[in-house]
């Protein structure tokens, strides 16, 4: 069950970037956005503390880094046109095999 609240920990750590990037406009703040940015990191570190209760802190806060980070790179590319060249895909494809290695271990 640690790993599952880990797994929603990292998802909810994607939300609060997306949240930060649709806050601010030309149209000025958007405090719906800001809003959602701010539960999303509670929710994150709510579930980032059940998480590590079980599995080691520096696993725990390395899965549920990494999985913001691949998370995020994901959605940076397919909602907001960030670019997709093979450097920054081979990091990410590193990144989450390190997750994948850890949750192994």
């Amino acid at each position: 069950m640690a790993w599952f609240y880990l797994f929603l920990a990292g998802i909810c750590e994607i939300g609060w970037p997306i949240g930060l990037k649709l806050g601010m406009t030309d149209e000025g703040l958007q405090t719906k956005w800001i809003g959602f940015a701010v539960v999303s990191m509670a929710l994150s570190g709510a579930l980032l503390l059940i998480a590590q209760r079980f599995i080691p802190i520096g696993t725990a806060y390395a899965v549920w880094t990494g999985i913001g980070a691949v998370g995020t790179f994901i959605v940076g590319i397919y909602a907001f046109g960030d670019p997709g060249t093979f450097m920054r895909i081979l990091g990410v494809v590193l990144i989450a095999g390190g997750i994948i290695t850890l949750k192994l271990a």
